[in-house]
């Protein structure tokens, strides 16, 4: 009931964002979804930190503050951790100054991303509330999606953000935790609001941008068909904001992307 509530928002936002800032027709809309997903923290297997973060989320939740964060980033309070205002006075212990290792996947814009040298986004901002709220000091670390079990056994880093996808197998195998899902993203094929490109039957013989990533090749894979129709195809290692230049721009019609992406766009 959970994922559907947050498809049916999801799908809501998408709409309402469309009109949000620019132009008319400066929107971008989902031709078609090929990978569905969700979003959530990964933990080591009994650690605490887990605890204490999930605690400062719920009181950040409750006080609004990642409503307000949301709000600014996709336009809508999309978020769906729980909220308890007292969450961190339940805890047996309270949380003693300590650093906080964060690691980040710094292609998932606009969750995780380095702008000008440094770290940036949603998940990044949040983390900052979390351990703001704590009194820890965050320090951020790069990591790769692929990678997040390996970097949490090794103690690199005490947990997990930042558009991450967790692996299925990876959990039910306990080789992590998970909290969350906290939010539900698509990587769809997307057109400019204005184009009149309606549906995948329209994308025989249309161009399309996309990241450089694993993760955005293995979502063209998921139809097999795809490639077969699409024309050209162009991969650019300057990630999800160079594919929507590339598009905005004329040098494609269609773009391989995050629905958290586009909601971002649409509302800035």
């Amino acid at each position: 009931m959970k994922k559907i509530f947050c498809l049916l928002l999801a799908a809501a936002l998408l709409l309402g964002c469309t009109a949000c800032g620019g132009p008319s027709g400066s929107g971008m809309r989902t031709i078609q979804t090929l990978v569905q997903q969700d979003y959530s923290l990964a933990f080591r297997v009994g650690d605490p930190t887990k605890d204490f973060v999930e605690a400062a989320l719920a009181v950040l939740m409750a006080e609004g503050r990642v409503d307000e964060l949301a709000t600014k980033w996709f336009g809508g309070r999309i978020i769906t951790f729980e909220r308890d205002s007292l969450a961190l006075e339940k805890l047996d212990e309270q949380p003693q100054p300590r650093d906080l290792i964060v690691g980040v996947d710094v292609n998932s814009f606009p969750m995780a991303y380095l702008s000008r040298g440094e770290f940036w986004g949603f998940d990044v901002e949040l983390a900052m509330a979390v351990a703001d709220r704590l009194g820890w000091t965050l320090k951020l670390q790069p990591i790769e999606k692929e990678d997040v079990y390996i970097e949490l056994s090794s103690g690199n880093i005490d947990c997990a953000w930042g558009g991450i996808a967790l692996n299925e197998k990876e959990l039910a195998d306990g080789l992590y935790t998970q909290l969350g899902p906290y939010v539900h993203n698509d990587i769809v094929i997307a057109a400019r609001g204005g184009s009149f490109i309606y549906n995948s039957l329209m994308l025989s013989g249309k161009s399309l941008a996309m990241c450089t990533t694993t993760e955005a090749m293995d979502a063209l894979n998921e139809d097999s068909h795809l490639s077969r129709r699409l024309g050209q195809i162009t991969r650019l290692a300057g990630g999800t904001t160079e594919c929507f230049d590339y598009l905005f721009s004329g040098k494609c019609d269609v773009v391989l992307a995050d629905t958290m992406a586009i909601y971002y766009f649409n509302c800035h």
